[in-house]
């Protein structure tokens, strides 16, 4: 078996078929990695309440765990729900990075206490919803809402005008934010320093795991520091061009197909070396 001590999983597009469920075959897979040793942790976009439902479907409720939420922002125990780590934009750069949206035409969205609050109605945040089952607030007054900061602030669009605006923001928010897209028509905007790789680096200190022991899968960009930063990374065939280009692997099968499954049996339970 080959030393990897932990396995760091992606979300949607990654461990989630396209209709959102795992399939049994993965599900076998990880509870095998995880009685060979392997500690799994849940690393996604998601806020902690949209995350906990794949959690207990793996029984990682069950037993000390973590998950990494809001791209880095938050981390929380998987078995107690406790936050251990939480990260907020400041006040400034999320007015700043609303007015210059509003300005724009785009509308905004934070993630609070389990709820999807917008600035206007809008058809990728009734999307947000299908997907992570969160209800949806129209907040009339916005800008004060976030008048004290947030974990992270969302803007929807159109991914041909999203990159414009992205642009703009980095310009005018300098080294106050990090900004990328998760999906393509969500760019998203964390505190500075903050991504799914600075998150697991805390994770793994405080379980006593190095970063060559770390095996990361993903399919976007904002996998892209959690990839950088493990040891051993895979990208997900159906993934983002520019993230398959910086990984050590690309799987063989999609999400769709248990890609997950195919990586776990292939480099933890199997024999096979991960290449380089």
């Amino acid at each position: 078996m080959n030393q990897i001590k932990m396995l760091a999983l992606d979300l949607d597009d990654t461990l989630l078929r396209s209709d959102l469920t795992i399939s049994f075959r993965t599900r076998s897979a990880i509870k095998k990695a995880e009685a060979a040793g392997v500690v799994v942790v849940l690393a996604s976009g998601r806020i902690p309440n949209a995350m906990e439902e794949f959690a207990r479907i793996l029984g990682l409720h069950k037993r000390p765990g973590y998950l990494v939420c809001n791209n880095g922002a938050i981390i929380q125990e998987s078995h107690t729900g406790n936050i251990i780590y939480e990260v907020r934009l400041p006040a400034e750069a999320a007015r700043i990075a609303y007015d210059l949206a509003d300005a724009e035409g785009f509308p905004v969205q934070i993630y609070e206490d389990g709820i999807i609050y917008v600035s206007r109605s809008n058809e990728f945040a009734d999307q947000d919803v299908k997907l992570t089952g969160l209800r949806q607030v129209v907040v009339e007054n916005f800008r004060a809402m976030i008048a004290s900061g947030c974990s992270k602030l969302l803007i929807p669009g159109d991914p041909m005008i999203l990159k414009p605006l992205e642009i703009i923001l980095k310009t005018y928010l300098d080294d106050e934010a990090n900004l990328f897209t998760s999906k393509p028509y969500f760019l998203e905007i964390l505190p500075k320093d903050t991504d799914k790789g600075s998150a697991l680096a805390i994770v793994a200190e405080r379980l006593g795991i190095s970063r060559e022991s770390v095996l990361a899968v993903g399919d976007s960009m904002n996998d892209e520091a959690m990839l950088k930063w493990a040891g051993r990374s895979v990208a997900m065939v159906n993934g983002d061009e520019r993230i398959k280009a910086i990984a050590s692997v690309v799987s063989a099968r999609t999400n769709d197909d248990d890609g997950v499954a195919d990586i776990i049996e292939r480099y933890i339970l199997g024999k096979e070396p991960f290449p380089g």
